[in-house]
């Protein structure tokens, strides 16, 4: 455990290229690895667990690509900041009249 003091991000800046890079290389690598051991495991296993795990050999390639290219957009996937409503007269009850 080390002594560092805890640091919180102030800022809506994007991290560095380089950081963005090595995160991004970093998933990918792990992504391959695991498929590695899926092709590997796929191999060695037998009855359902083999095709499974050959399935995943074949499908990780893909989704280790989509997972590593979404590098700069990443953090922030359900749009640009929070929703605010302009038009509140739309969701207001009508008023009502007594006959």
């Amino acid at each position: 455990m080390t002594n560092e003091p805890e640091v919180f991000s102030i800022t809506g800046a994007q991290t560095s290229l380089s950081q963005d890079q090595s995160g991004r290389q970093r998933r990918y690598l792990i992504s391959m690895g695991l498929r590695t051991a899926c092709f590997v495991g796929g191999i060695l296993a037998e009855g359902v667990l083999r095709w499974v795990l050959i399935f995943g050999a074949v499908a990780l390639p893909y989704f280790a690509v989509v997972i590593a290219n979404a590098g700069r957009e990443r953090g922030n996937w359900f749009g640009s900041g929070d929703f605010v409503s302009g038009n509140t007269d739309a969701i207001e009850a009508p008023p009502t009249t007594l006959h």
